[in-house]
């Protein structure tokens, strides 16, 4: 991979795709994908969303109304299902683990819809890998 950033959906989509790949090529611990702080408009808290993919895992956190919107992009990927859910006491939200067997393309689409309908970013925020 030669560039780690994108800001248009086609852009994102074909870097998703392409840090899955190498990171399943790769056998890597985990690709992570951040928001840059200047594209978000979430207003989450202190940390733009983020998506990681653990092997065939992906995880994200979630307020209550991101979940709920997580659960119904998931009714579109039958591939894809929620894991696992953790609430700690000392956390607001809850760290959703979902499970991801599909190829990279598939999985960059979900990325993407994601950022777009979970975390409901407008069409032009900017996305890095992080790590691959």
């Amino acid at each position: 991979m030669t560039r780690f950033d994108a800001a248009t959906g086609d852009e994102r989509l074909k870097l998703f795709a392409d840090a899955a790949a190498a990171h399943r090529a790769r056998s890597g611990d985990v690709m992570t994908v951040d928001v840059d702080p200047d594209s978000d408009d979430t207003e989450g808290g202190e940390v733009p969303p983020w998506i990681q993919l653990a092997g065939t895992e992906l995880i994200l956190d979630c307020t209550d109304a991101e979940l709920d919107r997580l659960k119904a992009l998931l009714s579109e990927f039958p591939e894809f299902r929620i894991d696992e859910l953790v609430s700690p006491e000392e956390a607001e939200g809850t760290n959703a683990v979902v499970t991801a067997r599909s190829d990279a393309n598939r999985v960059a689409g979900f990325v993407e819809r994601a950022f777009r309908e979970v975390y409901e970013l407008d069409d032009e925020y900017r996305a890095w890998v992080t790590a691959i």
